[in-house]
């Protein structure tokens, strides 16, 4: 299969990986797609298609390295009845099944990756930086020591712009753990760090570095973690290591080429069913315009509401905004991407640029019985 059309890489890369385990599982859908589309490409063979709270921990082979994606959602814990030391998470949520693999392995993962959204970071509003504190605190009782960068895949070169946390621990008793001791937290962050080697930093002072500690087990901190606070505590890079915290606000540094929207749409093969009806124009300057006006609720009660305008339509010259699963549909929306071709006003993103948009080959998620709407809420 070609590579990305948007990466470079023409040959085939030769990687140390082996994959002895997958599992997708969408919990919205009858049909899985997702877990459809990754057959397709790289075979059944140790893949599961079932929900990974179901899945018999014994079942999941000894691995050096786990790589999982996981929701933001509320990462709330309390001590079980039956057992003090016992612990309750939030159902459904997809972290304590990572947690439980952690757990129940005997021979734990050496290493693990781990991206989530970046509001994790802040996250819940009264009391901002506790999900993450309870990861932090579940992986330092387990054994690792953590880093994590909140990285703008644009700010690399990559043609669209999209904030994502990237978690990477390290096991007690490997070579990467035992470096951590080596070097001041701030020469590791800036210059050391597995991330800041793959996506350099600008160098700035680190007055403005905060160090603290974890205290107490993941149930106190579930409970009292920067409680009541307006602020967070966590900037977007930062170690921890035995439940010491040292986090900084940091800078991109990039002088490689960048890739631009308009370096990856499509001339000429887009059908008109990708085009603005010309009548509903209105609406959509309307939706993607500033606006203050007078609104009623459903109760008949009158408010003021206002927001910023967007920019309309979205530039070729710059990467793309975010995509969002909603982006199918003909209906006009704020939220879509709209950008104007000499054909006109194009509404939506062909698969094909959706899947350059996010870095995956040509084709990629094309398959029989998969309709264009869902490719496109895969990304």
């Amino acid at each position: 299969m070609g590579k990305s059309a948007t990466s470079g890489y023409k040959d085939k890369l030769n990687s140390l990986y082996k994959i002895i385990w997958s599992n997708q599982w969408e919990p919205s859908t009858k049909t899985q797609h997702a877990s459809l589309v990754y057959e397709n490409r790289w075979g059944t063979e140790k893949h599961s298609n079932i929900d990974i709270s179901q899945v018999d921990i014994t079942d999941i082979p000894d691995h050096d390295l786990l790589v999982g994606g996981f929701p933001c959602q509320d990462y709330s814990v309390a001590t079980s009845l039956k057992n003090s030391k016992g612990l309750i998470g939030k159902k459904g949520v997809l972290w304590w099944s990572i947690h439980k693999i952690l757990c129940e392995k005997i021979n734990k993962p050496k290493y693990l990756f781990l991206e989530n959204v970046d509001r994790l970071l802040i996250s819940p509003s009264g009391q901002r930086g506790r999900d993450f504190a309870i990861i932090l605190q579940s992986l330092n009782e387990l054994g690792y020591a953590v880093e994590w960068r909140v990285i703008n895949a644009a700010d690399y070169g990559m043609p669209q712009r999209r904030r994502r946390i990237f978690i990477l621990a390290y096991l007690k008793g490997t070579s990467i753990y035992d470096n951590l001791n080596i070097v001041t937290p701030y020469e590791w962050m800036m210059q050391v760090a597995t991330l800041a080697e793959g996506f350099p930093l600008e160098s700035i002072d680190n007055l403005g570095q905060k160090n603290f500690n974890l205290v107490g087990d993941i149930v106190s901190i579930s409970e009292n973690f920067n409680k009541n606070s307006l602020n967070g505590v966590f900037e977007n890079t930062g170690i921890m290591i035995d439940g010491n915290v040292t986090t900084i606000k940091t800078k991109p540094f990039y002088d490689g080429k960048y890739t631009f929207l308009k370096d990856l749409i499509q001339n000429g093969e887009v059908t008109s069913d990708f085009y603005l009806d010309k009548n509903e124009l209105d609406k959509w300057i309307y939706l993607k315009g500033p606006k203050k006006e007078l609104r009623t609720n459903s109760h008949g009660f009158e408010y003021n509401y206002s927001e910023g305008g967007m920019i309309f339509p979205d530039p070729l010259d710059k990467p793309s905004r975010t995509i969002i699963t909603g982006e199918g549909g003909k209906s006009p929306s704020r939220f879509k991407h709209v950008i104007y071709t000499t054909n006109g006003y194009r509404e939506d993103f062909p698969q094909l640029e959706l899947e350059r948009l996010n870095m995956f080959p040509d084709n990629h998620t094309f398959l029989d019985g998969i309709s264009d709407t869902k490719r496109a809420f895969l990304w």
